[in-house]
C-alpha cells in the first residue's frame, strides 16, 4: 500500500526519490516524505495529501544530500497527518516503513519506560526509537537494526539511512515486499521495480525474513540467524515509459479505452487463430484432473473468480469453490487430496491472497496465480503462474485487469474442458472464436461513450444506486457497484435480480436508479424482465445495459437504455464490464471527486 524509496547516489537524490515517489502514486496514499543526509545529520520534508504538497515545500525548502529515504504513506495507525507522515526520525536513524508493526504497543510502553518520548501515533516509529535505543548502548547501525528487528511482529518492508553513514543503507523484508536494484556505484531500494525503472533494470528481490545491508558498490543480503545468503539479481522488464497517461485526462480513462488491445494481447497469448485450439501450460493442464478448483482473491479479481465458477462448473463440468481471501486461510477449510488453487492478484502482492495461496499449499494444493505485475512475490511463490498482459495498471479502480482476468480465466475453462474430455472440437472453435471476437466488440462498446457521460449526469445526484444481474451477469452487477463506490463514492449494493424480492425491493422508490446488465441470449433474460417490471411498478428509474433485441423486448419501462452488440453469451461478461465501468467514470467525473486516487483507497493492498 505505502511506497518506498531509497538511494545512495552519486548526485542530488531529492529530485530522484521525487520522481520515484510519482511512481508510486497507483499504491494510494495520503501523505508524503523524504528524508537525507546532509553533512552527516537527517533533515526532513513532509507533506499530508497529494505529492504536490511536498513539491511544493521541496520548492520553499530545499533539501541537499546524495543519501535518501522517499515514502507515500496510506494511513493505518494514525490519522493522515503531517506528523504522522513517514520517514520517521531521531537524531541517529530515518525510517520508513510498509506494513503494520503488530506488538508496537509493547514495544511503545517498554520504550516510555526508558523515558523515549514519541512524537507521533503511529506504529512505524517504534522502529526508529527501538534503533535508537539499541545504538545509545553502543551498538553500530547493523547491530542495533538487527536487534530491532528480531523484536517485531507482523508485516514490513523497512528502508533506513543512518546519522554519519553516507555509505550504508539497511533494508529488511517481512511480508510485504521490497527490492534492491543495481547501478553503477549507486544502489537503490524500492516497494517494486516500476519506482526503479528510471534509475536500474538490475533487481533483486527479497524474500521473507530477508535483511540486506546496502553501500554504493554491494547488497549483502542475510536471513533471521544471521546467515549470508544469495537471492537472484534479474534484468526487468520494467519500463521507465510504461506509466503515462498519453493524451487521456485520467488513468482510469486510458486504461478503459486500452481494454480492446491488452485483451487480444492476452488472447493471442493463449489461442491459435489457425486451429482454434487453447495452449497453456503442461504445468497448468494438469490441474484439470483436480477434484475440486479452489479460487481465491481480493475485491475485482474476487468478482472475476466468480464469473469464472460459471465457466468452470458450465464448460469444464469442474467443482469450484470461490472464497474472499482475507476470509478463507481463517476458516482452515479442509482441502481435498490433489486438489488445485487459483489466485488472483493484480499487483501480484495483495497480502491476504499471497497468505491464502500459503495456506492452499500448506494443504499440499497445486497452485495457479494469475498476475498482472511480473517479478511479483505471488508469481514467485506459486507452482504455476499465468500473466494477464495487461501492462501496467495505475488507476486505482481495476478496469483493464479485470478484463483481461477474465479473459485468462475464459481460456483456462475451455482448456481445462477440452483435457477432461467434456467439450467437442467443435463446441471449442465456437468459444475460442467468440472469444477472438471480443477486442473488435470492446472497440464498438467504447462507441457508448457519449451516451453513457449523459446518463452519469443523473446518476450522479442519486444517493443510493441498485445494480441487478442475472447468471453470469450476477458478478458484474457486484462490480458494477463496486466501481461506483470507490470513485464517486455514492452508496451502490450489487445483488442477483431474483433475489430482488427477499429484500432489496423495500429500498427501490424514484430517487434510486436501478442498473440493470441482461443480454437478451442469456436463458434467464425473461426472469430478468420480470424482475425489471417489478421494480418499475414501484417507482424504479431503470438503467438498461443490453442488445437491441433485450432493450425491445421491455420497450417503454427503461429510462436510460445503453445499447450494446448481440455477443455470445460465453464472453458477455468481459463486455458488459465496460459500460459498468464507464459509468462510475462519467458519475465520478460529474461528482468532481479524484478519478485515479480515490480517498481512503490503495491500489496494491499489502497489509491484512
Amino acid at each position: 500500500m505505502c511506497g518506498i524509496v531509497g538511494i545512495l547516489g552519486e548526485k542530488q537524490v531529492t529530485p530522484l526519490l521525487v520522481d520515484g515517489l510519482r511512481r508510486l502514486e497507483y499504491r494510494g496514499y495520503d501523505s508524503a516524505g523524504i528524508a537525507t543526509l546532509v553533512n552527516g545529520h537527517i533533515e526532513r520534508r513532509r507533506a499530508e495529501g497529494k505529492l504536490a504538497n511536498l513539491e511544493k515545500l521541496l520548492g520553499e525548502q530545499p533539501l541537499a544530500g546524495t543519501v535518501g529515504i522517499g515514502h507515500t504513506r496510506w494511513a493505518t495507525h494514525g490519522g493522515p497527518s503531517t506528523r504522522n507522515a513517514h520517514p520517521h526520525a531521531t537524531d541517529k536513524v530515518a525510517v520508513v516503513h510498509n506494513g503494520i508493526i503488530e506488538n508496537y504497543a509493547e514495544l511503545k510502553h517498554e520504550l516510555e519506560q526508558h523515558q523515549v518520548r514519541f512524537e507521533t501515533e503511529t506504529d512505524t516509529e517504534v522502529v526508529a526509537q527501538l534503533i535508537t535505543h539499541y545504538m545509545g548502548q553502543g551498538m553500530g547501525p547493523k547491530d542495533a537494526t538487527d536487534k530491532t528487528l528480531d523484536r517485531l511482529e507482523g508485516a514490513y518492508a523497512l528502508a533506513m539511512i543512518f546519522a554519519g553513514e553516507h555509505d550504508l543503507m539497511i533494508g529488511a523484508r517481512q511480508g510485504t515486499p521490497l527490492a534492491v536494484g543495481f547501478g553503477e556505484g549507486e544502489m537503490f531500494l524500492a516497494s517494486d521495480s516500476y519506482a526503479l525503472a528510471p534509475l536500474t533494470n538490475k533487481i533483486c528481490f527479497l524474500e521473507d525474513g530477508d535483511r540486506v545491508v546496502v553501500t554504493r558498490k554491494t547488497a549483502q543480503v542475510y536471513d533471521r540467524s544471521r546467515e549470508n545468503v544469495r537471492r537472484q539479481i534479474r534484468i526487468t522488464a520494467q519500463s521507465g515509459a510504461a506509466t503515462g497517461k498519453g493524451d487521456y485526462k485520467h488513468f482510469m480513462l486510458k486504461e478503459i479505452y486500452e481494454q480492446p488491445t491488452v485483451i487480444g494481447d492476452t488472447l493471442n497469448s493463449f489461442i491459435n487463430p489457425a486451429t482454434g485450439s487453447v495452449t497453456i501450460p503442461e504445468s497448468v493442464l494438469e490441474m484439470a484432473g483436480a477434484p475440486k478448483i479452489t479460487m481465491v482473491a481480493c475485491g475485482t479479481a474476487y468478482y472475476a473468480c466468480m464469473v469464472a465458477k460459471y465457466w468452470f462448473e458450465q464448460v469444464a463440468r469442474m467443482q469450484v469453490e470461490v472464497d474472499i481471501a482475507s476470509e478463507f486461510r481463517y476458516r482452515e477449510a479442509p482441502m481435498p487430496e490433489k486438489g488445485a488453487a487459483i489466485v488472483v492478484s493484480q499487483s501480484g502482492e495483495t497480502l491476504d491472497t499471497l497468505e491464502a495461496m500459503r495456506y492452499c499449499k500448506r494443504q499440499k494444493q497445486k497452485t495457479l496465480a494469475i498476475v498482472n505485475t511480473i517479478e511479483s512475490t505471488i508469481e514467485r511463490e506459486a507452482d504455476c503462474v499465468l500473466h494477464t498482459l495487461a501492462g501496467p495498471e495505475i488507476g486505482v479502480a481495476s478496469t483493464k485487469a479485470f478484463t483481461t482476468q477474465l479473459t485468462t480465466l475464459a481460456c483456462i475453462a475451455i482448456a481445462f474442458a477440452v483435457k477432461r474430455g467434456v467439450l467437442t472440437r467443435d463446441a471449442e472453435k465456437a468459444l475460442t472464436l467468440a472469444l477472438r471476437q471480443v477486442p473488435a466488440l470492446c472497440a464498438r462498446v467504447l462507441n457508448t461513450d457519449k451516451t453513457i457521460e449523459a446518463v452519469a449526469k443523473d446518476i450522479a445526484l442519486a444517493r443510493d444506486v441498485l445494480y441487478l444481474g442475472r447468471g453470469i451477469l450476477y458478478p458484474l452487477a457486484l462490480e458494477g457497484a463496486l466501481k461506483l463506490k470507490e470513485i464517486s463514492y455514492i452508496h451502490a449494493e450489487g445483488y442477483a435480480a431474483g433475489e430482488m424480492k427477499h429484500g432489496p425491493i423495500a429500498l427501490i422508490d424514484d430517487k434510486v436508479p436501478i442498473v440493470c446488465l441482461a443480454a437478451s441470449s442469456d436463458p434467464l433474460f425473461d426472469k430478468t424482465a420480470s424482475n425489471i417490471q417489478e421494480s418499475v411498478a414501484r417507482g424504479g428509474q431503470i438503467l438498461m445495459i443490453s442488445d437491441k433485441k433485450g432493450l425491445e423486448k421491455i420497450k417503454g419501462v427503461v429510462r436510460w437504455p445503453v445499447t450494446m452488440d448481440d455477443v455470445h453469451p460465453f464472453v458477455s461478461p468481459i463486455l458488459y464490464a465496460i459500460p459498468a465501468q464507464l459509468l462510475a467514470y462519467h458519475v465520478a467525473i460529474a461528482k468532481g471527486t479524484d478519478v485515479d486516487q480515490p480517498r481512503n483507497l490503495a491500489k496494491s493492498v499489502t497489509v491484512e
